[in-house]
């Protein structure tokens, strides 16, 4: 027990150390929890018009959010119809409820993490204004995951319940979400999803009809970010990759780079052609079916490293704020 102890210290003191995870003990934010769905899985279903009304008063923003845009009730239905809609759901979705009770019953361990990711979001950035409030909620499978509120993280727990949960294998949900993306839903990516979110409401996507190595190193500048908010987050998550996939991406870097250099790609505008390596895609067919998608992403990511690395005093503001060409000129990537 000693030895390990002393291990435990001397890991810590490096943990500390760490130049590149700053210690953000003592920045104070505010974040409350709310369980929107344990409120509304427990509704008294022979009162469906008051207890409704209860949530909306409970919840002035999120009720409606829920009611009318997650779950597609028409405000123009009369209140008979609208209840008698609200608890189909609830009656369909209740087991999915029961199964959600046994992961996230006690939430805290996820709430932490979301308001350790806030803290370094104040760190790097003291002027943002965080998120107040986590809400969580159940809503249809093949509908919204996590959501960012006016001033709230809005988790979407049926978007989390294990990559092997089996409603995730059917064929009815793989037609909104394949498999590539259904087994990110697993617990893990709940503080990721947040921040990604709070990341693309500081630098909302205006560069479309930017040349392919515009959008590779804007995508890459997001994951370094996304980095620095969810350090303890294995890296291989932050771009949505297996393991093995972003071993076999490191491993196969210069291939990777000479793909869009041989090819002369970084200046295509074409956005068909543009998405075939930037966003979301099981596989890049040039590199072979294993090769997975969003491979653009990847290069750019290790660009803004490269570009990191030679400017180490450039703070994670300033390096959003410089242009891509800039950090691709400067940062002379070659694997």
């Amino acid at each position: 027990m000693r030895l390990f102890f002393l291990f435990f210290i001397i890991a810590s003191l490096f943990a500390c150390n760490n130049p590149a995870t700053p210690d953000v003990s003592k920045i104070k934010i505010k974040l409350n929890v709310e369980r929107f769905e344990e409120d509304f899985f427990n509704i008294d279903t022979t009162k469906a018009e008051a207890e409704i009304q209860n949530l909306q008063k409970k919840y002035p923003t999120f009720a409606n959010i829920f009611l009318f845009k997650i779950l597609n009730a028409d405000p123009a239905w009369n209140a008979d119809t609208a209840n008698q809609y609200v608890l189909q759901f609830k009656k369909v979705y209740h087991p999915l409820f029961d199964s959600s009770e046994k992961i996230f019953k006690n939430f805290s361990e996820y709430s932490e993490q979301v308001a350790k990711s806030l803290k370094y979001v104040k760190y790097y950035f003291p002027e943002y204004h965080t998120p107040e409030k986590i809400i969580t909620y159940i809503g249809p499978l093949d509908g919204y995951g996590d959501i960012l509120g006016q001033n709230e993280i809005i988790v979407g727990l049926h978007h989390h319940l294990g990559s092997n949960f089996s409603l995730y294998k059917s064929s009815f949900l793989n037609e909104t979400y394949p498999e590539y993306i259904s087994r990110r839903f697993t617990p893990e990516f709940i503080p990721i999803n947040a921040m990604k979110n709070i990341i693309s409401d500081m630098y909302p996507q205006s560069y479309e009809d930017q040349s392919l190595i515009v959008q590779m190193v804007e995508e890459g500048k997001k994951l370094y970010l996304l980095q620095k908010f969810v350090p303890y987050a294995k890296e291989y998550n932050l771009i949505g990759y297996t393991e093995s996939q972003l071993k076999e991406s490191y491993g196969h870097e210069k291939v990777i780079w000479s793909l869009f250099t041989q090819n002369n790609l970084l200046q295509v505008k074409d956005i068909n052609i543009v998405k075939n390596y930037i966003g979301e895609s099981p596989r890049t067919i040039e590199l072979g079916e294993a090769a997975p998608g969003n491979i653009g992403s990847f290069a750019g990511w290790q660009i803004v490293k490269k570009y990191v690395s030679e400017n180490k005093n450039i703070s994670p503001a300033e390096l959003m704020q410089t242009s891509a060409e800039k950090i691709y000129n400067a940062a002379r990537y070659k694997p």
